[in-house]
């Protein structure tokens, strides 16, 4: 479903990312985890048209994007719940539910994607006319998700998904991931929490200091005594 070959990033003189090549099944969950300063958001921000490459390709059900602006990658079927979840904090949550549902490929099913947010998530209905800064962290990262899949993806990217709830609400995100999927959804997730990350993936990649240095199933990541070592504290 999404192919990335090659990969290069810098800023100025710093390489972020360096030949990272990974590839994301259809239906799939698959995890990329690393420490803070891998690479892992500028991998995703890469692929979701926020930056532009120096060198490599990437390819949605065939289609080349690297280099495409994020509008167009959006209205092809990637969605992003971004790293600190990046809602409109002075929006209702039903103004920025509605933002979500501006893409054309949305339009037209606005409520039934509406629908179906509040059916995963009844809070945001209880609170569709609350500001959303004034949201737990929790309720606010709910409504990130929500946010993304009134735009109707294929295949959506969690960039740091447990970043700040408490571990509680992070079962409670995970649960909301695997739900997901198996309705599905294709999956990404990006994140520090090596541990949780690979219990939930299908396919997995550790990215050190922007470089793919292993891959496997998340089973074998899990058991390998480098990831147990430098990740796991084992």
């Amino acid at each position: 479903m999404l192919s990335v070959r090659d990969l290069d990033v810098s800023y100025g003189d710093a390489q972020a990312l360096d030949r990272v090549s990974f590839e994301v099944d259809e239906g799939s969950i698959v995890a990329i985890v690393g420490a803070n300063g891998a690479g892992k958001t500028s991998l995703i921000r890469t692929i979701a048209g926020m930056i532009r490459p120096s060198h490599g390709s990437i390819t949605f059900r065939g289609a080349e994007i690297a280099g495409w602006p994020s509008h167009r990658v959006c209205n092809l079927g990637i969605g992003q719940v971004a790293e600190g979840r990046q809602i409109f904090p002075t929006l209702t949550v039903g103004e920025n539910l509605d933002m979500g549902a501006l893409l054309p490929r949305a339009r037209d099913k606005r409520a039934t994607q509406l629908d179906r947010v509040f059916a995963m998530f009844p809070i945001l209905e209880e609170r569709l006319k609350q500001t959303a800064g004034t949201l737990s962290g929790g309720e606010q990262q709910m409504l990130a998700i929500g946010r993304c899949l009134m735009g109707q993806p294929d295949l959506v990217m969690f960039d740091e998904p447990s970043l700040g709830l408490a571990p509680a609400i992070v079962h409670e995100v995970l649960r909301t991931i695997r739900d997901l999927n198996r309705e599905g959804l294709t999956c990404v997730v990006v994140e520090q929490n090596v541990a949780m990350s690979l219990k939930l993936a299908d396919r997995a990649y550790v990215l050190e200091n922007g470089r793919i240095t292993l891959t496997g199933t998340g089973e074998e990541l899990l058991a390998d005594d480098r990831v147990r070592q430098a990740y796991l504290g084992m």
